[in-house]
Formats: structure tokens, C-alpha cells, sequence
């Protein structure tokens, strides 16, 4: 399948991001169609969806609402978008062993089809879907979220550099 590109008007939207929910694969994407940038991911343990409360990874057209972390260092914890001052390690872990860590940086998503994944019980920002940094310990390549698409943290590091907000974002069964 050709996937639809981002477009306004007339112009290319690029760089943009397709995430592959069946190769548990994100891809950052120049005008050109050239792949910028690639990386194993994690998506949803219950597969995609929409709804609110379902713990399943969104489909379809979502931007970067925003883009947070920008200096926190690498294995930084956040609570509620924030960085709380505390840096991940493997006790804290064996601490908190049930946590869904949300570490390093954050790139929040905001759906941009309305009654798909924008507003109502389907909303991709009300669900607070980011695209974040985890513990090594999770695997990347398999499902696994709770909803969020998981990164590495210097994989993430180095996407988050490359992107802003506004970038694109196309997640896909495929």
C-alpha cells in the first residue's frame, strides 16, 4: 500500500514519521521519500484502536502536539509530562516493577481525523498517546504498550532531534 503523504495545499509536508504496527518499525521520512531515520519500536499489547480506555495504539493521520524533554538527561523519569528530577536506574526499577516507565523525552500525539482519532471518545490527545523513551529491559520489535509507541532512549534522543512540533505522524496496521 502507497501510504497517502501529508500535504496542505499544495506543498509536501516533510520530514514525516510512519510507525508499522505489523513490523513494529518507526520511519522518519524526508519530501524526497528517502528514509531519514529508523528504529524498533513497541506498540500497544492489545493491538490498535481508538477508543478511550482501550489500551490500544491509535491508527491513521496525528502530529506532534509537542515535543518535552528537551535537555533532561538521558533516563530521565517523567510524571504527568514532567521531568521529576529522578533518572531511571535498575533499582528503581526492581523497586517499582509493575511501573510503565516514560523516560528520556516525550513526543505527545494529537489525532487530525475527526471521529477516527480526534475528538470524542476516540481522542489521541485526550488519551495521552506519546511516542516516549523506556528501560532497556523492554523489548523492542513486539507488541507491548499500553497504547504509547516505545522507543529506546538514544534511538528517541536522536528522533527527537530531528522532528518538531506539527511533524507528521502516520500509524498504520501495516
Amino acid at each position: 500500500m502507497v501510504e497517502p503523504l501529508p500535504v496542505e495545499g499544495n506543498r509536501k509536508i516533510a520530514p514525516w514519521i510512519r510507525v508499522s504496527v505489523a513490523s513494529q518499525r518507526l520511519t522518519l521520512i524526508g519530501a524526497d521519500g528517502q528514509t531519514i531515520f529508523k528504529s524498533s519500536i513497541s506498540t500497544a499489547a492489545r493491538g490498535v484502536g481508538e477508543q478511550i480506555n482501550s489500551l490500544q495504539t491509535p491508527r491513521g493521520w496525528h502530529q506532534i502536539r509537542a515535543c518535552i524533554g528537551a535537555g533532561v538527561p538521558e533516563n530521565g523519569v517523567f510524571v504527568g509530562r514532567r521531568f521529576n528530577g529522578e533518572v531511571y536506574t535498575p533499582e528503581r526499577d526492581q523497586a517499582a516493577p509493575n511501573r510503565d516507565w516514560i523516560l528520556t523525552r516525550i513526543l505527545w500525539l494529537s489525532g487530525l481525523e475527526s471521529g477516527v482519532n480526534r475528538l470524542g471518545q476516540c481522542d489521541t490527545m485526550r488519551r495521552y498517546i506519546y511516542i516516549h523513551g523506556t528501560p532497556t529491559r523492554n523489548v523492542m520489535g513486539q507488541l507491548g504498550s499500553h497504547g504509547c509507541i516505545r522507543m529506546h532512549n538514544k534511538p528517541l534522543m536522536e528522533l527527537f532531534a530531528q522532528v518538531i512540533t506539527g511533524t507528521r505522524v502516520w500509524i498504520t496496521e501495516e
